[in-house]
Parts: C-alpha cells; sequence; structure tokens
C-alpha cells in the first residue's frame, strides 16, 4: 500500500477511528445488539425520515458505519453477470461518496437462495480500512477514505449452497470468516495486512448434518483468554483467535444451515442450531474438547428462530421466530416467560436501544416493545419495502435498508 505524507496518514487515522459510538460492524460494537443510543419509536415512509437514498443493485448486508460514513456491499446485474461492490455513503446527507467494485461474478456462479443476495455478509471498518467478504468469490480490503484497494483475494474456493452469508469479524491481527460449502467447512483467518491465510481449521463435524451454514463468528473474552466462537452445521466450535487451535466444542445433532449469530451473555454462549427444526442450547464456555455432555446448561426448542439472532437484556434473553413469535425466557435457565405473535416473517436481528427492543419483519414492520415481565408494545412503524438486513445506528438515528434504498431515521 503506497504511502502518502505522515501528516495526511495521521489524518486518515484519526478520521477513521473506531469512537465509542460507532456502529462498526455486523450487529454493533458490542456484537450483541446494543446500541447506547436513543433512536425515535414512531415513524413511516416520511415522518422522522431525514433522508432515504436509493442503492444500485441488491444486497442484504446490513449497514455499518464508523467516522460518519455508511459502508454497504451490494451485487450490481450487468447483463448476466454481477459486479460485487462496496458503497460508502455520507452518514448525515446520504450522499454516495465512493462506489468500488471489487470482484465480478460470473454467469457461471452457483444459484442462491430466493431470500439470499450475492452481497449478503456485512462489512466491518477497523483502522481505516473496510474489509467486505464476498464468501466463495473472495474477500477484499479497502482503503476506508476512497475505496482504493488494498489486496483482494479470491484462492480461498469452496463450493456454496444458496450463497453467500456469514460476515467477517476482525480478531487481532486477523480477519476470520467461516467456510462452510458442500465440500469444505472450516474457520479461516486472514493476516489483515496482506489478505494471506494466517492458519485454518476444519470443522471435523461427525454429526452427519448438512454440511452449509451461513452464521457470523463471535469474539468473547473467558477468564483472560480470547475465545472465537463458530457455529456451523452440527456443531459450535470455541478457536484460539491468534492459532486457530480448538479449546472446546458441542455437538447438535443434524442442525445444519445455521444463520444466526451467536450471542454471549450471563457466562453463557447462546447458539441457534439452524434448520429443519432450530433449538437453541446455552453452553458454559470453560470446557476442553468435546463438551457436549458437560457443559450444556440448557437447551430451548420451542419457537427457536433460523434467521434472527437472539438479544440479551440482563437476565432475559428475547428471540424472535421467523414466523413471527417473539418469546422471552429466562436466560440462565431456558425457562419461558411469555410469548406474543409480533407480525409476519422475520429475518433480520433484534436491536435493543434506549430501554426498547426493535423488531423488523421482512414487510419492513418495525415492531418496538419494552422489554419485561409481560409484553409492552410501545409502537409498529411500517415503511411498506422488504427488508431482510438488520438495523444499525448512528448517533441516534437508526439506518435501515431495504431491498431498494437506505433510510436515516432520526427525531425531528
Amino acid at each position: 500500500m503506497h504511502r502518502f505524507l505522515f501528516c495526511l496518514s495521521l489524518t486518515l487515522t484519526l478520521t477513521f477511528a473506531l469512537g465509542a459510538a460507532d456502529w462498526y460492524q455486523f450487529r454493533g460494537p458490542d456484537a450483541n445488539g446494543h446500541a447506547n443510543a436513543k433512536p425515535p419509536t414512531e415513524w413511516d415512509a416520511k415522518k422522522n425520515v431525514t433522508w432515504r437514498k436509493e442503492l444500485p443493485g441488491v444486497g442484504w448486508s446490513s449497514p455499518v458505519v464508523v467516522g460518519g460514513k455508511i459502508f454497504l456491499t451490494t451485487a450490481v446485474p450487468q447483463g448476466e453477470e454481477y459486479s460485487l461492490r462496496v458503497v460508502c455513503l455520507d452518514a448525515k446527507t446520504g450522499n454516495v461518496e465512493w462506489d468500488q467494485e471489487v470482484f465480478k461474478q460470473g454467469a457461471d456462479a452457483p444459484k442462491i437462495h430466493k431470500k439470499n443476495s450475492h452481497a449478503s455478509p456485512s462489512a466491518v471498518v477497523e483502522d481505516g480500512k473496510v474489509y467486505a467478504h464476498f464468501g466463495h468469490m473472495g474477500t477484499a480490503c479497502l482503503n476506508a477514505k476512497d475505496g482504493a484497494k488494498v489486496w483482494a483475494v479470491q484462492e480461498l474456493k469452496y463450493k456454496p449452497t444458496h450463497g453467500n452469508g456469514g460476515s467477517p469479524v476482525v480478531a487481532g491481527k486477523h480477519l476470520v470468516f467461516s467456510i462452510d460449502g458442500t465440500d469444505k467447512q472450516a474457520v479461516i483467518a486472514l493476516d489483515k495486512t496482506n489478505g494471506k491465510v494466517a492458519w485454518q481449521t476444519p470443522r471435523n463435524n461427525k454429526t452427519g448434518a448438512s454440511p452449509f451454514s451461513f452464521s457470523t463468528p463471535l469474539l468473547i473474552k473467558v477468564k483472560d483468554q480470547e475465545q472465537l466462537i463458530s457455529a456451523g452445521s452440527g456443531v459450535v466450535m470455541s478457536l484460539d483467535p491468534k492459532t486457530g487451535k480448538e479449546f472446546w466444542r458441542v455437538g447438535y445433532d443434524k442442525g445444519y444451515s445455521v444463520v444466526p449469530k451467536p450471542v454471549f451473555a450471563n457466562g453463557l454462549v447462546y447458539v441457534c442450531t439452524g434448520y429443519n427444526t432450530a433449538n437453541l442450547v446455552a453452553i458454559k464456555p470453560d470446557g476442553k474438547g468435546d463438551v457436549t455432555a458437560t457443559h450444556v446448561a440448557f437447551t430451548v426448542k420451542k419457537n427457536v428462530p433460523l434467521n434472527p439472532s437472539p438479544v440479551v437484556i440482563g437476565d432475559a434473553l428475547y428471540v424472535v421466530s421467523d414466523g413471527g413469535v417473539l418469546s422471552c425466557l429466562d436466560a440462565k435457565t431456558g425457562a419461558e416467560r411469555w410469548n406474543e405473535r409480533v407480525g409476519g416473517a422475520f429475518s433480520s436481528s433484534p436491536l435493543y436501544a434506549n430501554g426498547l427492543v426493535y423488531l423488523l419483519d421482512e414487510s419492513g414492520t418495525t415492531t418496538v416493545f419494552k422489554p419485561g415481565a409481560a409484553y409492552d408494545e410501545v409502537a409498529k412503524n411500517k415503511l411498506g419495502e422488504k427488508t431482510q438486513a438488520s438495523c444499525a445506528v448512528d448517533g441516534d438515528a437508526l439506518l435501515l435498508r431495504t431491498e431498494k434504498a437506505l433510510y436515516r431515521i432520526e427525531k425531528k
């Protein structure tokens, strides 16, 4: 990477340094869907909408925002091919600052699921760099200032089913993501500086589950030891993020096509096990080796999501099923406290902000409720546009991506 004058380099570093409020990765800075923000509770297509910006192409990645800039991936049709791109927008105005092609996807690309896109993984931003992952099509690092490529790699080929999905995470010197295709299943760490493989750890799943999955890894710390939690078909693994060495694993029979990102709270890792019938397992993350028989604190089998990730608030665990049933569970035992039907189909993950939970369904309707001993609905807000991406936050504004556009929603 070419270096410019020191003062310019310092300016860019300061501009794109992570702030406390930066939503720099999927599910936010704590990776659990919590935001230190006061977004509005009411809006529609015009009310409390600062701007609406139509986006090129199609992508179900969620927005990330750092230093007043929003970064999104998208796939723009070009005949029978797709241009896989990263778009940068000004967070205050919605104006496009740059639009960079990362890869070209040919007409022979594998088919995707009708609910998927060719640009579903969310980007992650750190130290003036944007890391964009397009699954089997490759991974790249761009300069956050102008979109210039720092590196791009396409050597990690595998055979996907239904397209790409899981987002990457930054773990120290590495960019980490999962490869879960029909021919290869592994967790991969790339050197952030050049894109070269630093380590790769195979899943070695023996449960007989269908091999493909799409989950995003989660970085946690237990007794001063960082662990990288990666859920895949039939198994969730805990790895050393520096070396890829496996600490522990839990098997869950034949669960596959795992999408939800794990959550860590109350000393437990919560993992949804995927299709065909999802369970939720809560795991004590202090074991060694195969701890399936010893470290599963509880299992939930009712109304567990296939796509939305859980959210934990205090001693309560909230999950919304794909069919629209919201459940409040005891986060330490898994016992159900209450459930409520809140709407139609759900794919996006819940957001917790200012003492409220925001649930966005696929029709563009957001249900806002107050967590507690009983269901307490605050508002329902309809945009009338299809959506499957999860919300992001910039200051006290919601960033909400639909099939065609990105909205900035904030109190007027």
